[in-house]
């Protein structure tokens, strides 16, 4: 199937809708230069993780039938957000409208996770001159497997390293403990705000330690929190999406 016909609903996260939309033009226009049939349902909301993650399970429901009913006529739907693709793809209740069963789950991929795995890019234009450390959010590397973690027995791969590679003038930079998880976590920052914090201190003592100017990844949720963190502290750490580099910001 050529691009030009491949149908691609995009999903954007409510908080990168509400804090962070420059995330979701990025990665609009990424996908719009690469000649997608793309669309942008303008009836679309939240997944529903929120509730579904404080324990409103049945509240939540609703939500994942309204993304169904705006999302199961597109081939794929991406979404800049780890956390969110991975409650579509293993938390979304049954839902009785889907005769293909699993498969409505299976088409909704996180951006990256589409660039690598279906469009199999291997030449982006994009230019980004300056020294990126990448965090590793924990659902993308341990829910979606979109990178090795350090507790299983595997050879080494990531599938963000290896498009943000491809971008001129970046200079990746490694730190120590670098898939331990920052503290956020949605809720249990708010629930646990000490342990959350101090997580999210312990990672930015590596990030500041290695030299990065820019921090980035691919969930925001993850970034927001080392970034409100870094502000705090006066670190003078930069927080950018993997998409925002990606599609050539300079």
């Amino acid at each position: 199937m050529s691009r030009d016909r491949i149908r691609v609903g995009l999903f954007i996260p409510c908080y990168i809708d509400q804090f962070y939309p420059q995330v979701g033009k990025a990665v609009y226009r990424f996908l719009k230069k690469l000649n997608l049939d793309l669309e942008y349902p303008m009836d679309q909301t939240c997944c529903g993780q929120p509730l579904a993650n404080s324990g409103m399970r049945k509240e939540s429901e609703k939500y994942a039938v309204k993304f169904w009913k705006l999302f199961s006529g597109f081939d794929y739907v991406v979404c800049p957000s780890a956390s969110c693709v991975l409650h579509v793809r293993e938390h979304f209740p049954d839902l009785p409208e889907d005769g293909m069963e699993g498969s409505f789950r299976g088409k909704t991929l996180e951006f990256v996770e589409f660039i690598h795995d279906i469009l199999r890019l291997e030449k982006i234009e994009a230019s980004f001159p300056h020294k990126v450390a990448l965090i590793h959010g924990c659902h993308g590397l341990r829910g979606l497997r979109l990178e090795s973690s350090s507790e299983l027995n595997v050879s080494y791969f990531s599938k963000n390293m290896e498009l943000l590679r491809q971008v001129r003038g970046i200079r990746m930079v490694t730190y120590d403990r670098e898939d331990e998880c920052c503290g956020f976590g949605g809720s249990f920052s708010v629930f646990e705000e000490t342990v959350s914090v101090r997580m999210g201190l312990d990672k930015l003592k590596s990030l500041t330690a290695c030299g990065a100017e820019y921090v980035t990844g691919n969930d925001m949720s993850c970034l927001m929190h080392l970034e409100g963190l870094s502000h705090r502290q006066h670190l003078g750490l930069k927080f950018i999406h993997i998409a925002e580099i990606l599609n050539g910001a300079v």
